[in-house]
């Protein structure tokens, strides 16, 4: 039974367990409820803080779990990304009072405040920066600059509204671009399962950032139509029973939904529908 380790709280919950219920896995009904055994499916699903996930995969205690790239990467623990799951997308950066910092060069002899010390420490070290401390902080690293404990911070940063409250601005690069990840132990054997729950996973995402286009288009404008939507191996073409007509079927991205319906219209086209994807397999 391939043992599961998921976040039982924050911002990677909920979208931990939409793509697992997209997935057709189990779903917990008791928040309280700390293992899940979904025979079915031959899964057990144990419920984690989420900083401790990356921890408990690569002692080996739970053979793969959902976390963010961020926490993998600060725990140290001997687990790798094995899928990339497309969502709780950050930025984690560097931040500090307005004006103050413009580069990487100016943290040498500055105190950092951070939630993350193994994340920034390895990243100043391969940039040869010197900070003069890293100062760990559980959380609300913004006000550690406000109330004189460090010089920065780093940080997640999605929309940037706290930092600004705080009277923060990011600057340089991005330290690392973050989002919810699959992980497994460093250098095992793929556990039993983990490849039926890849397959799961990508089928998800596929048909997350695919919908499906039918329509009857005129025969004189079907070299046009299949230039907007060209499909992944090609449109699906059915001739109508009425002369000079064609359904069309083709996958296309939800990205382009609506523009590609605008510009179908106008070649012609009618009866356009647009239909949401449960799952797929490429």
């Amino acid at each position: 039974m391939l043992r599961v380790a998921v976040p039982n709280k924050g911002s990677l919950a909920q979208p931990a367990w939409d793509i697992l219920r997209e997935a057709g896995y189990k779903q917990r009904r008791d928040s309280r409820k700390l293992v899940l055994v979904d025979v079915e499916n031959d899964v057990e699903f144990f419920f984690i803080r989420p900083r401790d996930v990356a921890v408990y995969v690569g002692a080996g205690t739970v053979d793969v779990g959902i976390t963010g790239r961020d926490l993998l990467l600060d725990s140290g623990a001997e687990a790798v990304e094995h899928l990339a799951l497309g969502f709780a997308r950050a930025n984690f950066r560097f931040a500090g009072p307005k004006g103050a910092f413009s580069d990487f060069s100016d943290i040498d002899g500055k105190r950092v405040a951070t939630s993350f010390d193994g994340l920034v420490s390895r990243f100043c070290e391969e940039q040869g920066i010197k900070p003069k401390r890293i100062v760990h902080l559980d959380g609300a690293v913004e006000t550690s600059v406000q109330l004189g404990v460090a010089d920065l911070i780093a940080d997640v940063v999605e929309t940037g509204t706290t930092l600004k409250a705080a009277g923060l601005e990011v600057f340089g690069e991005p330290i690392l671009k973050s989002e919810a990840v699959l992980i497994r132990r460093a250098g095992d054997e793929l556990p039993e399962g983990l490849d039926t729950l890849t397959q799961r996973f990508e089928g998800v995402l596929v048909a997350r950032r695919y919908v499906m286009f039918d329509y009857d288009c005129p025969a004189d404008t079907l070299d046009d139509a299949m230039v907007l939507t060209p499909g992944l191996q090609s449109p699906t073409v059915s001739p109508l029973h009425e002369e000079g007509w064609f359904a069309v079927r083709s996958m296309v991205e939800r990205s382009r939904m609506n523009a590609t319906m605008d510009a179908l219209y106008k070649i012609g086209a009618k009866a356009i529908i647009v239909t949401p994807l449960l799952a797929c397999r490429l």
